[in-house]
Parts: structure tokens; C-alpha cells; sequence
């Protein structure tokens, strides 16, 4: 099992270390369950404060907030020798009229080109990360 300490493969990150990979994706999974089905899909983000916003259309996502669901959210990242997890835990809620505003200035729209006017608030209760240093095994480069 891997150490947490200075020296094992495993780091657990502080929050603000999260934060700022958070600020510097863009595209994210989003977990959560409606009834007896658990949902995963993929959502572009923007950040603003400490809470994710995103854009969605009439659907599951657009349910769990008006349901106020626990949701998770995880990005990642590696490479041959490093990886990197974060997860925020919270809850959805669908932004008022008059709120939509917020996600009005900022410049990333929805990759996918559908029409998309809801927008959906993700404020974090626990944010948790973990940087690893990975040993991959060595490929056999006969075969």
C-alpha cells in the first residue's frame, strides 16, 4: 500500500492546489444519482469564486439541480510518470432568471453546438485531491 508521506508515491493535495486545477481545466465529469440510476457524464466548466457553473438543456442534469442532488465532479490528468485526481463534492442548483447573467461575460461557451439555456450552479462542500508519481510497467518494444 502506497505511504502519504514526503518520500511514498502518494501526495494528498491542499484545497487551494485543487482550486487551481480546477481554474485551469475546462472539461470535467459530473456524478449523481436520480431515483435508482447513478449518472456520469463529461461537462465544460468555468469557474467563478469558488463554484463551477455550466450550461445544459432540458435533461437529467437539469433534474438533479431542481432536485438538489448530491453530486460529485472530477477532473484528472497523467502522464507516463505522474497523475493527478481531484473530486468536489456539493450540490446542483439551477441559477434563477435573473442569475444567468453570470456565465454571460466569461468566453468558453458549450463545446457540444445544442442549444443550451439553462445554466447549472455546482458550489463544493469538500474539495479532495491527490497527486501520484507512477512506475508504469516497460513495454516490450520487440513485440
Amino acid at each position: 500500500m502506497a505511504t502519504m508521506d514526503a518520500e511514498g508515491p502518494v501526495h494528498e493535495l491542499t484545497a487551494e492546489q485543487c482550486w487551481e486545477r480546477i481554474e485551469h481545466e475546462e472539461l470535467g465529469r459530473l456524478a449523481f444519482r436520480l431515483v435508482d440510476e447513478v449518472h456520469l457524464v463529461p461537462i465544460n466548466y468555468v469557474v467563478q469564486g469558488r463554484s463551477l457553473l455550466f450550461r445544459t438543456a432540458s435533461g437529467n442534469k437539469l433534474l438533479a439541480a431542481a432536485l438538489h442532488s448530491d453530486v460529485a465532479f472530477e477532473i484528472d490528468w497523467h502522464d507516463d510518470r505522474a497523475a493527478w485526481s481531484v473530486v468536489a463534492r456539493g450540490r446542483l442548483r439551477q441559477l434563477e432568471e435573473d442569475e444567468q447573467h453570470r456565465l454571460d461575460d466569461e468566453s468558453r461557451q458549450p463545446w457540444v453546438p445544442t442549444l443550451k439555456y439553462d445554466v447549472i450552479e455546482l458550489v463544493p462542500e469538500v474539495v479532495t485531491g491527490r497527486t501520484f508519481v507512477l512506475r508504469r510497467p516497460e513495454t516490450d518494444s520487440a513485440q
